[in-house]
């Protein structure tokens, strides 16, 4: 006879790590998981953010206050300054995003940072400047108290299946198309 199963606590629930998908293409995915970040810092936990595609002479607010006022917050950017071109992508752009999927999955098995946010993963896995298959295996193999954030356009229908969570961003209306450039604060 079969033994029914062990009903979880809701603190057993409240501990398991979750995985959360930021997509679609509407602004907001890179703001709504700093949003995430700051919350997660303010009940104690430590936060990684690894910026895909990102180099490191652009001035990003996030960068710049984490620095200044955050420091549970570690921001690492792993990317060039300049687009990545799709259809042929430079060899610097898929070793830098293949150091930064070395890094994350060290910090994430590591397990010291409670949020770990992979920011432009779905982008680099679509530009295939990093590969699927070690993104799936990366989750698959996180210890059971950290939760990853997953954030970009394109998101893969692999990762979204086993996403706890799915966000669509999309754009209904954007000040780019007024001809208003990104703003400092706003979009950076």
């Amino acid at each position: 006879m079969r033994q029914p199963e062990e009903k979880k606590s809701a603190t057993d629930a409240q501990r398991r790590g979750l995985v959360l998908v930021y997509t679609g293409n509407g602004k907001g995915k890179t703001t709504a998981s700093l949003g995430l970040a700051l919350r997660a810092i303010g009940h104690g936990s430590r936060v990684f953010v690894l910026q895909f595609m990102k180099g490191p002479g652009n001035v990003y607010g996030e960068y710049m206050a984490a620095e200044k006022y955050l420091p549970m917050l570690t921001i690492v950017r792993s990317g060039r300054d300049d687009f990545v071109d799709k259809l042929n992508p430079a060899e610097e752009d898929v070793r830098l995003a293949r150091q930064g999927l070395d890094l994350a999955r060290k910090v994430i098995s590591g397990g010291e940072y409670g949020l770990v946010i992979l920011d432009e993963i779905n982008v680099a896995v679509d530009y295939r400047l990093v590969a699927l298959t070690d993104v799936v295996e990366l989750l698959k193999a996180r210890p059971s108290h950290v939760d990853v954030v997953l954030t970009g356009r394109y998101a893969a229908p692999e990762i979204l299946e086993m996403a706890d969570l799915v966000s669509e961003v999309n754009e209904v209306k954007h000040h780019y198309r007024k001809g208003v450039p990104a703003r400092q604060g706003v979009e950076y």
